[in-house]
């Protein structure tokens, strides 16, 4: 009978389920986060942690117990470079659990379980736990200057002068030019016609 425990043992043989747990820790420390159900997550936050735990101490005897549970070189490699190195200042508490909702085929809950400070937008920073921004009140004098320089910068943005203007302009002025040009020309050299007024009308002799 299993009165008062608590552990669980995931509908599997010990074998079965201690292999998938070093497989899903290896895959959590490969890639920083895993999606998986949420009594699967509940279970491996308290076989992986200890293990980052070590991590922070880089010896060849943390190194060794760690791999006789992963069996993963590799695994065991970015644990005591990168995720031990990175997690130094945290006193624990290395793991995050989100819920996505339930599965579509047995409508099992669904989780994300991720390393805390491998995620900048919860955590505010990289192993940082106070990345909140300081807010400050200001007096209504500093907000009516503030309104004050963003008008002047608006109107000098406005008074500044637009180079694709300026050559719109200089083009239309040099066409206006030439076509005066031809205009005079063709006045100059056009023969004078005299009126009707200059000529002289021939008188018949009565």
């Amino acid at each position: 009978m299993r009165h008062g425990k608590k552990f669980n043992h995931l509908g599997r043989k010990s074998a079965h389920r201690k292999a998938m747990l070093a497989n899903m820790a290896c895959s959590l420390i490969e890639h920083k986060r895993i999606s998986t159900t949420v009594a699967k997550a509940k279970a491996l936050r308290p076989y992986v942690e200890p293990m980052i735990t070590r991590s922070k101490v880089n010896t060849t005897h943390n190194r060794r117990t760690v791999f006789s549970y992963l069996q993963n070189k590799e695994a065991v490699k970015e644990l005591f470079d990168e995720v031990g190195a990175k997690v130094a200042a945290r006193p624990g508490g290395y793991t995050r659990i989100l819920r996505t909702g339930f599965r579509l085929g047995d409508a099992a809950e669904m989780c994300i379980i991720e390393l805390v400070d491998y995620n900048e937008n919860l955590s505010g920073g990289a192993g940082s736990g106070s990345g909140k921004k300081k807010r400050t009140r200001r007096s209504k004098s500093k907000q009516t200057d503030a309104a004050a320089k963003d008008a002047t910068a608006t109107d000098s943005a406005a008074a500044a002068v637009d180079p694709a203007a300026d050559i719109a302009d200089a083009v239309e002025n040099k066409v206006e030019e030439v076509q005066d040009g031809i205009v005079d020309n063709v006045e100059e050299a056009a023969p004078e016609t005299p009126s009707v007024e200059d000529s002289e009308t021939p008188t018949e002799d009565a």
